[in-house]
C-alpha cells in the first residue's frame, strides 16, 4: 500500500507519518509548503508523483479564532482542500480520510456526542470543518471521516504541552473549569487513523481516548501531577470569561458508537496518554550526553 499524507509537518500528521513508516507500509508526507490542498493542480501534481492507494488529510487551518476574521480562506482550507483531495482519490480509487473536529457540535447537550447527534457549528472554522465533511462525502462515497478533539503531543503548539513548558519555568497559568472535552493522544490517534484506512470503511468516526472527558482545568492538573509541578500554579476560571472572536463548544465529549460493532477496542485512557506524553515531554527536553 502506498499512503500519502497531508498537513505532514503538523502535530498529527508528523505522528501518523511515524506510525505508517514504523509498520513498514510506503508513506509520502506534504506539508503546506509542498501541497496546497486547496490548489487542485498542486493536489494532481501528489497524486500523479505517488499514486497513493490511500490519503490521509491532516491539513488544516485550525486558528479558531483567525477563521473568524477570514472565512474565505477558512472554506478554502478546511472545505475546498478535502473536496478536491476526494474528488483526486475517486479518479484514482483510492481511499479518503480526512480529519475533523469535536467544534461541529455547539456544545449545548449534556454527556457525550456521538454521530446520531445532529453538528450545529457556531464559528466559522467549525463551520468550514462540516462542510468539509460534507463535500468529501458528496464527492467520493469512499471517505472516511474522523471526528477528534484536545489533541494534544510533544513537539507541536498545542494546549497542554504550553502549558507543561509555561509551568515549569514556574509562571503562573489559568485554564478553564468548566469547559469539557475528550483529550486525545496523538500518537494513539495516528494509530486508530492507519486502523480505519487498512479497514476500509467508509462512515463518520470518533476518535479520542478513553474516559470520562475532561475540562480544560482537569487536562491541566493531570499533567502538572504526572510532570511533578507545583498545583498552585494553575487558577481556574469559568467558560464565560473566554471573551475571544470565535465562539467555542462548551461540552464537545466525544463517543464514537461505530468503533466497537466493527471490533475496534476503546484506546487508551486519557490519563495513561497524559503520563506517557510527559514521559515523552521530559525524555525530549533532558540534555543529551556528550
Amino acid at each position: 500500500m502506498k499512503v500519502l499524507v497531508t498537513g505532514a509537518a503538523g502535530l498529527v500528521g508528523r505522528a501518523v507519518v511515524s506510525h505508517i513508516a514504523a509498520a513498514g507500509v510506503e508513506v509520502t508526507g506534504f506539508d503546506h509548503t509542498s501541497l496546497d490542498i486547496a490548489d487542485e493542480a498542486a493536489v494532481q501534481s501528489a497524486f500523479d508523483s505517488v499514486q497513493p492507494q490511500a490519503v490521509i488529510n491532516c491539513a488544516a487551518w485550525t486558528d479558531v479564532d483567525g477563521c473568524e476574521s477570514n472565512p474565505e480562506r477558512a472554506l478554502q482550507a478546511n472545505a475546498r482542500g478535502p473536496e478536491l483531495l476526494a474528488e483526486a482519490c475517486r479518479r484514482v480509487d483510492a481511499l479518503l480520510l480526512t480529519i475533523s473536529t469535536d467544534y461541529v457540535f455547539d456544545g449545548e447537550k449534556e454527556g457525550f456526542y456521538t454521530q446520531r447527534d445532529q453538528p450545529n457549528p457556531q464559528s466559522v472554522y467549525a463551520v468550514s470543518k462540516l462542510e468539509g465533511e460534507r463535500r468529501a462525502q458528496l464527492a467520493w462515497a469512499r471517505t472516511v471521516i474522523v471526528r477528534s478533539g484536545y489533541i494534544f503531543g510533544t513537539g507541536g503548539r498545542n494546549f497542554l504541552s504550553t502549558m507543561v513548558d509555561l509551568a515549569r519555568s514556574g509562571k503562573t497559568l489559568s485554564a478553564i473549569e468548566d469547559s469539557y472535552g475528550t483529550p486525545t493522544y496523538a500518537p494513539d490517534l495516528a494509530a486508530r487513523l492507519y486502523e480505519l484506512v487498512r479497514l476500509d470503511l467508509p462512515g463518520t468516526y470518533h476518535v479520542v481516548n478513553a474516559g470520562e472527558g475532561a475540562s480544560f482545568a482537569d487536562f491541566a492538573r493531570c499533567a502538572f501531577a504526572e510532570a511533578g509541578i507545583e498545583p498552585g500554579l494553575l487558577r481556574t476560571v469559568g467558560f464565560a470569561s473566554l471573551k475571544r472572536p470565535a465562539p467555542r463548544p462548551r461540552n464537545s465529549r466525544l463517543l464514537c458508537l461505530l468503533s466497537p460493532a466493527i471490533g475496534l477496542a476503546p484506546l487508551p485512557a486519557w490519563r495513561e496518554a497524559v503520563r506517557e506524553f510527559v514521559r515523552e515531554q521530559t525524555s525530549a527536553a533532558a540534555p543529551k550526553a556528550v
